[in-house]
């Protein structure tokens, strides 16, 4: 977008993607989660867990206003593999514009439904990326969640999840699943730490 189409939007006032951002968290405190968007260094860290060799299907929960997208696109993964599940309607407006060739989602990432499994439409999972605020619902929702999409995902798949938390949001062994802690990353504000989840090889799938 040439700098004048810039100047001259925020000159009419349209608010900046930070700005749309501190101002759902003022409407929604406990959907948004965070009070600023997460940084281009956190969401390179969680782009980098997504295999790039599968065909399958790459999730994003709460995409907020797209800094971990863009982060997924600039790591390799096609537009086509993506599909965003965003909760606020604002947010789904801003992601469709910015990202044409992704598919966004309107929906409640704790509860997905039919319309989640009609636009994956038929295609598995090959890892989700989170930045749900986990730690703002009981353990049981979150437990819940975990649990609902590692089950839809194959043994092994990556569930690409961040925190602010030293204490883990989910702990591994309630939901028959294994994680990998990475170390804090220290540019994001506040400080935050990647967790990967995957389902345990031996676990049954329902």
């Amino acid at each position: 977008m040439p700098l004048g189409t810039r100047l001259k939007r925020r000159a009419c006032g349209e608010p900046s993607s930070q700005a749309r951002f501190v101002r759902n968290w003022l409407r929604n405190p406990l959907t948004t989660g965070a009070v600023f968007p997460s940084s281009r260094a956190l969401g390179s860290t969680m782009a980098r867990q997504v295999p790039l060799g599968d065909e399958g299907v790459v999730v994003e929960l709460g995409p907020g206003t797209g800094v971990v997208t863009q982060c997924l696109l600039d790591h390799g993964v096609p537009a086509s593999r993506l599909l965003l599940l965003e909760y606020s309607q604002e947010f789904c407006a801003m992601l469709a514009s910015r990202f044409p060739g992704v598919a966004v989602l309107r929906g409640d990432a704790y509860q997905p439904g039919e319309a989640f499994r009609q636009a994956l439409g038929g295609r598995p999972i090959a890892a989700v990326v989170s930045s749900l605020p986990l730690m703002a619902r009981g353990e049981a929702d979150r437990e819940a969640a975990l649990s609902h999409h590692l089950s839809a995902m194959p043994a092994g798949a990556p569930f690409i999840q961040f925190t602010y938390s030293p204490t883990l949001p989910v702990r591994p062994e309630r939901i028959s699943a294994d994680v990998e802690t990475l170390p804090w990353v220290l540019l994001n504000l506040p400080p935050a730490r990647v967790l990967v989840y995957r389902r345990a090889a031996t676990e049954v799938r329902e």
